[in-house]
């Protein structure tokens, strides 16, 4: 039986951003494929599973694969370099037949030593050694090129070089959009036939979530409204308070609408402060809008869901995304979007979506208005929206990962 080693430290982090999400959404599904009792999974982890049960789907029944599946679960002390140490040596002593790592990072001495022993033939995807694992890599974006200025001076250094090696040494390269795909393919001449693009999901869609839209309740609308002190319509933005989220500028358009128009809606940011954090709330005070903006830190899923039906629409202005997961969720909520034209957010948007220039304060401001007074163009988003996000599923994700797995390990045709 073939062992499948999983770097599943991300998924267990307690405040999930996109790639936690997406380390932990693909990781459950993969676990719940019915072909995933072929193979012995191997978790490695820098922390204790909060429950037993935790890689289970979330549903009454939980994961009826979970039980019969052969795996077990390696916790590796947390320390500095945890990636490349802890997790590192683990695999040397007992190498699984494949490594995948859904967070842009294979172990250095892992790669260095795969480089050496590498066999020079072998099938398109690489040729294992007895001592090294074929090695899955999901590289997410390589946003430190297009914004090294929303990075610190270590990250500058060192991002670009991981990102090279890991892709240049990986068997075979997963990205979230056909973007992030090309962007490897120019920067670093990664063929085409190394990557596979593999679309991600909103979490509230599939009969597993327990926040899909038609089980959050008004009941739970009113009571976020009410904790946090929001009116009755607002504009929500989803994401981390950072600078290529190009919030400022969404602030500047707020603020030309609120004395400029006769709006009755609130703008509100949730997301885990960054770099931004402070300089937005001087921002919001400077521009006389601070008691109309409401930073609400980072929410709970259960809460998020409440905030995204609560919505009167959708506001992304990005610089710059990988893939762009708040669009699809906001969608798969009902919510009409405003989103940046740029990177991968028009692939991902699809025709569901007013699309902007992210640059443009007066078009940032003239969208949003647009979308809170044209209810015909509301509804054509809407109907859009739900038949958009009807194109990701995790389901399908995990299927195509685990058709990577099989054809890098050469067990398909």
């Amino acid at each position: 039986m073939p062992i499948i080693g999983v770097d599943a430290s991300r998924a267990l982090r307690a405040r999930r951003t996109g790639t936690e999400r997406y380390a932990l959404e693909i990781l459950r599904h993969l676990l719940a494929l019915p072909t995933a009792t072929e193979y012995h999974w191997r978790l490695y982890v820098d922390a204790p599973l909060p429950t037993p049960d935790f890689f289970a789907l979330s549903t009454p029944a939980g994961n009826s694969n979970l039980g019969a599946l052969t795996k077990d679960v390696i916790h590796l002390p947390q320390r500095r370099l945890w990636t490349h140490r802890a997790l590192g040596s683990a695999i040397h002593a007992h190498p699984p037949d494949l490594l995948f790592v859904p967070a842009h990072v294979i172990p250095f001495g892992l790669t260095y030593l795969r480089t050496l022993l590498r066999p020079s033939s072998g099938n398109r995807y690489g040729q294992g050694t007895a001592k090294q694992p074929h090695t899955v890599v999901t590289i997410h974006d390589l946003g430190y090129h297009w914004f090294p200025a929303a990075h610190s001076w270590f990250q500058r250094i060192y991002l670009p070089i991981s990102t090279r090696w890991n892709a240049a040494v990986a068997t075979h390269v997963i990205t979230p959009s056909t973007f992030t795909a090309v962007d490897l393919q120019q920067r670093y001449g990664t063929p085409p036939h190394k990557i596979s693009v593999i679309y991600e999901a909103p979490s509230a869609i599939g009969e597993q979530s327990t926040t899909r839209p038609d089980r959050v309740t008004p009941d739970m609308v009113a009571q976020i409204k009410a904790r946090h002190g929001l009116p009755q319509r607002y504009a929500l933005y989803v994401g981390t308070l950072q600078p290529r989220k190009n919030l400022h500028r969404l602030l500047n358009a707020y603020a030309k609408l609120v004395h400029t128009q006769e709006i009755d809606w609130h703008l509100v940011l949730a997301g885990a402060a960054g770099q931004q954090s402070a300089a937005l709330h001087a921002l919001a005070h400077a521009l006389g809008v601070a008691e109309r903006v409401h930073c609400l830190g980072y929410v709970s899923d259960a809460a998020l869901a409440a905030l995204y039906c609560g919505a009167h629409l959708f506001t992304f202005p990005s610089l710059f995304e990988g893939f762009g997961l708040p669009v699809l969720e906001a969608q798969s909520y009902g919510v009409p979007v405003m989103s940046a034209n740029n990177s991968s957010l028009p692939e991902i948007a699809g025709d569901a979506a007013l699309l902007v220039d992210p640059t443009d304060v007066d078009a940032i401001a003239d969208a949003m208005l647009q979308l809170s007074k044209d209810e015909a163009l509301r509804q054509q988003l809407i109907e859009r929206g739900y038949a958009n996000t009807r194109r990701f599923s995790w389901e399908k994700a995990a299927r195509e990962t685990l058709a990577v797995f099989e054809k890098v390990l050469g067990r398909s045709e």
